[in-house]
């Protein structure tokens, strides 16, 4: 189980590899996210961490469902994967 710096990082990670998987550039993804570029390079390189809106309009501008950034949840039970994104967002 990762703590809420670890995963929060790799968050981040993925929101980058996912971006850089279907070509999208930052100026891309942050035009239809409406972000600044600046801003999504900061949250990419883990200068800002995003909030969960911030997280919810990234996954919707990439067309994936949000439960992509996180780690890997297999074998966890609904109430053990809402516990870990409850502890996420109440870190944030």
């Amino acid at each position: 189980y990762m703590n809420i710096e670890d995963e929060m990082n790799f968050v981040i990670n993925k929101i980058k590899k996912i971006r850089t998987e279907k070509g999208i550039s930052q100026l891309e993804l942050a035009n239809i996210a409406n972000f600044s570029q600046s801003f999504l390079a900061n949250v990419e390189s883990g200068k800002k961490k995003p909030s969960l809106l911030t997280i919810l309009r990234i996954a919707e501008a990439l067309n994936v469902n949000p439960r992509e950034f996180f780690s890997d949840t297999t074998g966890k039970t609904k109430d053990e994967i809402k516990d870990q994104i409850k502890g996420l967002i109440e870190q944030l």
